[in-house]
């Protein structure tokens, strides 16, 4: 068949929930339209969950596909938090563009077959999955294969350009307004800015801007480790010397590092690929320095949350380490997931129940804010703990209140225009009922909301 996969069915899977059934599978490298083909199977065989989308082509021409899990594919429900994952940004590094193919088929199947751990995933949260965001630059490394490719080979677009290295430079400019009291989020980008980025970098970036992401890891190769911002240092180069760069989050990002690590198979070990990371993550800038990353201009321009994953000591493993490769990822794909619900989420409202857009949402002792989608919703990852969170706009007094966040799931917020901040734990449970006439699932609100 195209799709270079048989499926062995191996039995119970691990995930929390007894008797679910699992498969893995001889695992083939897919060129660009076995890619193509892959996702549009997964569509088919859950076509009402699921979405396929392009947010642009490459330099040559190929399209950027995203596969979309939702139970409203296609909708943004306000309270309902997007989250993404970015594989293959560098061409030659290939095994997060299998990982993600093969955990688009994993939830596919899974939701069909009753799990409830990824039922309830789907239901609550609106997955995007860019298997490749350099298809260029894999077809040039797949045209010599595992044996033969070279170190850089393939890394680069077709202009050769090293796409974790081309988005604009606002770290920057988040150390001078450090320094200044200045503006901690949603930095301004450079005048012409999209004259200054290849294709493929202007279309994530638009991408970025057209959805409110929350959570995000790009997937890449060469390493095995949980690598979090700032990749940037503060400081000025010196040669051999490396300096850690803190984000205000640093707290929360080694947590989410640490969630990847341990749920991995051998990551967390700390030794691979001749290094040493100690609980298998490292901040990227104590690693070596690196000006104009993905991950770095996720947090300085938009909501999200995002780590890089290195994932194999080989950019480009060979067919046979595949499936091994997937199911030491596996349950690590869908830990980190799941951390998008954590912290606290919740609606700015004006007196009039309207919502109001562009909010700040700031939490004192972290400097660093974030905003209210175009619905009026927000969300705030947070470690377990007690915090004062204040939210403001053009027009509004603020207003501040004390919030308790628990180990568990988020914490539902509701803000109004005096900004009173509801706390309410029924808000967030509900029952599945049995699927309707479409194969959906209705949900069935457990408690009443504020």
């Amino acid at each position: 068949m195209w799709l270079g996969w048989n499926i062995v069915w191996l039995g119970a899977l691990l995930m929390g929930l007894n008797g679910t059934v699992a498969w893995a599978s001889d695992i083939q490298h897919h060129r660009y339209e076995e890619l193509v083909r892959a996702l549009f199977v997964v569509q088919s065989e859950c076509p009402y969950i699921t979405r396929i989308y392009s947010i642009g082509r490459s330099v040559e021409g190929r399209h950027l596909y995203v596969l979309e899990f939702s139970d409203n594919p296609g909708i943004h429900e306000a309270m309902e938090p997007e989250f993404k994952y970015v594989g293959n940004m560098h061409g030659n590094e290939v095994l997060g563009r299998e990982l993600l193919i093969q955990l688009s088929q994993f939830l596919c199947e899974e939701y069909r077959a009753g799990n409830q751990r990824i039922t309830r995933l789907i239901h609550d949260t609106r997955i995007h999955i860019l298997p490749t965001m350099n298809p260029d630059g894999y077809e040039v490394a797949a045209k010599q294969g595992p044996e033969f490719n070279g170190y850089l080979v393939g890394r680069g677009n077709s202009r050769e350009v090293d796409l974790n290295r081309n988005f604009p430079d606002l770290n920057a400019l988040m150390y001078y307004y450090e320094k200044t009291n200045g503006r901690n989020h949603h930095l301004p980008l450079p005048d012409n800015w999209e004259h200054q980025v290849e294709l493929e970098t202007l279309a994530v970036i638009k991408w970025m801007q057209n959805y409110n992401f929350v959570l995000s890891a790009n997937l890449h190769g060469g390493a095995v480790v949980a690598n979090y911002p700032f990749d940037k240092s503060r400081d000025p180069r010196i040669r051999g010397k490396t300096t850690y760069s803190a984000t205000p989050d640093d707290k929360i990002f080694k947590k989410l590092a640490r969630t990847y690590s341990y749920a991995h198979s051998w990551m967390h070990k700390g030794w691979n690929c001749g290094d040493f990371f100690d609980e298998g993550i490292t901040n990227g800038a104590s690693w070596y320095s690196l000006s104009k990353g993905m991950q770095d201009f996720n947090y300085l321009y938009t909501n999200c949350f995002e780590i890089t994953l290195e994932l194999s000591c080989d950019k480009f493993p060979p067919a046979s380490a595949l499936s091994r490769e997937w199911l030491g990822n596996r349950e690590a794909l869908i830990s980190f997931l799941e951390q998008v619900h954590h912290g606290i989420k919740g609606m700015v409202y004006d007196n009039n129940n309207n919502p109001i857009s562009n909010a700040e949402i700031s939490v004192a002792g972290i400097n660093h804010d974030v905003t209210t989608g175009v619905d009026g919703d927000y969300f705030r990852l947070l470690l377990p703990g007690t915090y004062t969170v204040t939210a403001s706009t053009s027009g509004y007094l603020p207003s501040t209140s004390t919030v308790t966040v628990g180990p568990a799931e988020a914490i539902q917020v509701r803000l109004c225009k005096t900004v009173i901040l509801l706390i309410d734990y029924a808000c967030m449970n509900y029952t599945l009922t049995h699927p309707d006439q479409s194969g959906r699932f209705k949900k069935k609100r457990s408690g009443g909301c504020l």
